[in-house]
């Protein structure tokens, strides 16, 4: 996913907060914690996602706040004929994990996250 040219601060606020119909709806369909990363000097953006069931994950795009998001968000970015984000799925490389399933803290070196892995974002 990316910010229009110029969207970026725009894009930011939107999302300080998310609405809380959107957080309560992301929660129940299993999301376990969502963070959206800017490169500023590109525009990118990258979603690290981590949910309970893939079944959860597509119903969200069938929701209507979910749709109204899109549509809200649809002008600050490029979009798809139904508002949904243009994005790209990354194959995972690396992922580390503590025995009992926690994962430990992220920690970043020179503006690179730790964190690995990415999935499509509604």
């Amino acid at each position: 996913m990316s910010v229009h040219p110029g969207q970026a601060e725009e894009y930011a606020r939107r999302h300080q907060p998310i609405w809380p119909e959107l957080e309560k709806m992301l929660l129940a369909h299993g999301v376990c914690a969502y963070t959206i990363f800017i490169d500023p000097a590109t525009s990118d953006l990258f979603a690290y996602v981590e949910y309970e069931s893939e079944e959860q994950w597509a119903a969200i795009a069938e929701t209507a706040v979910c749709r109204r998001w899109w549509a809200h968000m649809s002008g600050l970015m490029p979009s798809r004929a139904d508002n949904s984000p243009v994005a790209t799925v990354l194959d995972e490389v690396f992922h580390i994990e503590n025995e009992d399933g926690r994962h430990g803290s992220t920690s970043s070196r020179e503006g690179v996250s730790v964190r690995s892995t990415s999935k499509e974002t509604p």
